[in-house]
Parts: structure tokens; C-alpha cells; sequence
């Protein structure tokens, strides 16, 4: 079942050099539930599979991009970057104002976002964790709350 709401704008999610297809499917399947309006995936490292069981690809486009200016440069006109990630900079998750126009960017599960892709966010996130969660499930948890 799809997740409705009376919220303006849109989202977007993805994933900075990825390495497991596993969490693009997860992601990809909470996206769709949460209404996102596509996913995408920047310097993919991961080899393709299926591990999306809702067939979210039919419902919620896959963008893949090559580098991070790539996506940059092709994002939807006045879209926030919102990086995710543990960092000093960031703003807690339970404090943040979502943007109604925004790119959720999550980093690579062993290295998280790399330092050019943080500071060419608009702002910074972090989880309520000192510890890093699944990109999967870290980026399960922005959506969620920004739909509440």
C-alpha cells in the first residue's frame, strides 16, 4: 500500500558509489511506499540483481548517474541536496525542517559521503545514533519522517 499525504513537492533518494543491490532494492521498495519521485545512484559499484519484490521500478524511476556533478548538474530546478550522514556539521533528524522540493544523498556503506559530495549539500543530517545504520535503512528512516 502507498503512502499518501498532503505534503507539497517531492523527494528524491539515492546513494553515492554503492556497493550492494541489495539496498538499492530495499530503498528502492520504501521509496515507493513513502511516495518518492524517483531514486537514483551516483558511481554505481554494485552488480545488477533483483531484490526489489514490489516491482517498485515500474512505479519509481532508477536515475544512475557517473560522478556527483553529473548529478548536480541534472537535478530538478530549486531541489535542496540533503546529505545523510554522521558528521559534526550535521543538524539532528529530529530537529530538521524538510525542504518540500529535495535530494535525500546517503554515502556508501563503507565510507559513507565523500567530502565533496558534504559540501555541496545544502544541509547535513544525522540519525539519532552514534553508530552507522544500513544506507537502506538510514535513508527508510529520513523518509519516514518527513512524512510525518
Amino acid at each position: 500500500m502507498r503512502c499518501t499525504n498532503n505534503q507539497r513537492g517531492y523527494l528524491g533518494i539515492g546513494i553515492e558509489h554503492v556497493k550492494s543491490s541489495h539496498n538499492i532494492g530495499t530503498l528502492w521498495r520504501t521509496a515507493h511506499i513513502f511516495g518518492a519521485a524517483f531514486i537514483f545512484t551516483i558511481g554505481r559499484r554494485y552488480q545488477k540483481q533483483p531484490s526489489d519484490t514490489m516491482c517498485s521500478s515500474r512505479h519509481v524511476p532508477l536515475y544512475h548517474y557517473t560522478t556527483l556533478d553529473d548529478m548536480y548538474e541534472h537535478r530538478p530546478y530549486n531541489c535542496q541536496l540533503i546529505g545523510i550522514e554522521l558528521d559534526s556539521r550535521a543538524v539532528p533528524l529530529e530537529t530538521f525542517n524538510h525542504p518540500q522540493r529535495v535530494i535525500y544523498l546517503l554515502g556508501a556503506e563503507d565510507n559513507g559521503l565523500t567530502e565533496v559530495a558534504r559540501h555541496r549539500c545544502h544541509a547535513i543530517v544525522q540519525l539519532p545514533s552514534d553508530y552507522c545504520l544500513n544506507v537502506a535503512v538510514a535513508g527508510s528512516i529520513v523518509m519516514y519522517h518527513r512524512l510525518m
